[in-house]
């Protein structure tokens, strides 16, 4: 009997060790030669072509871009966007925006962003431009739809919005099928830029790319553009066209 309660007792002091180390483990205490804890902070940088494209539209044809690329942790990123198209036909115009961006992660797949936009364009008459105040957010919604609502407020006190979504539809591993819209609206008219006052303009677009790699995508697709409301009369005073039907082909690369 005696050797039956020293056997209990020695496991009750074995348990008790064992115990008391994993509490030390877990409570990550340091021990002399152990590796030192991974840096779950690393800086990293990326940079995306999502658009390089020539769109063959009703009107003078057109080089189309629109870019962003970053740098930063998983959490804090320094972001810049820019997007923008130029005629190909003397005497076309065009317009190009840039955005320098703090981007921080509020929750998974979803970055709050705030910083300036500069806003330019140019033509056959004087070129323009402005700055803007930029507040917004970029992450995926339900079902994994990409969105990108906007807020600007001009050097002026304008104060518009934009609304950008789409989706990547596998057809199969490397043939992705891609819808994407566009939507503005602004509070105020703003005649120097063609703004009218409500909803400006809706953009419906749908590339088919194919990834011959991850980071190398040709692609071919359709691009639609409507303006709308003020921004329509705006145009017919001007003599431009209100909408655009253009078929695009171009690549799509990232680094």
């Amino acid at each position: 009997m005696k050797s039956i309660s020293a056997c209990k007792s020695m496991f009750q002091v074995g348990a008790c060790l064992i115990g008391l180390l994993a509490l030390s483990t877990a409570s990550g205490a340091a021990e002399p030669g152990w590796p030192q804890p991974v840096d779950d902070n690393q800086v990293f940088d990326f940079l995306l072509f999502d658009q390089l494209e020539y769109r063959a539209n009703e009107g003078a044809d057109s080089f189309n871009w629109d870019v962003q690329g970053w740098i930063g942790t998983d959490k804090n990123k320094f972001l810049i966007k820019t997007e923008g198209s130029a005629g190909l036909s003397r005497g076309t115009g065009g317009d190009a925006e840039v955005q320098a961006l703090y981007s921080r992660m509020i929750a998974p797949f979803w970055d709050f962003q705030a910083g300036v936009r500069y806003e330019r364009a140019y033509g056959p008459g004087p070129d323009q431009d402005r700055v803007f105040a930029v507040i917004g957010f970029q992450g995926l919604a339900p079902y994994r739809f990409e969105v990108e609502p906007v807020i600007f407020i001009s050097e002026d006190g304008d104060v518009s919005t934009r609304l950008t979504a789409s989706y990547d539809l596998l057809i199969t591993q490397r043939l992705i099928l891609q819808p994407r819209l566009e939507s503005n609206f602004a509070i105020q008219q703003v005649r120097s830029f063609g703004v009218g006052r409500g909803i400006n303009d809706i953009e419906l677009e749908l590339r088919m790319r194919y990834e011959i790699k991850r980071q190398f995508a040709p692609y071919v697709g359709i691009s639609w553009i409507r303006k709308i409301g003020g921004t329509a009369d705006l145009a017919r005073l001007a003599g431009d066209d209100v909408d655009n039907l253009a078929l695009v082909a171009g690549m799509r690369l990232w680094f």
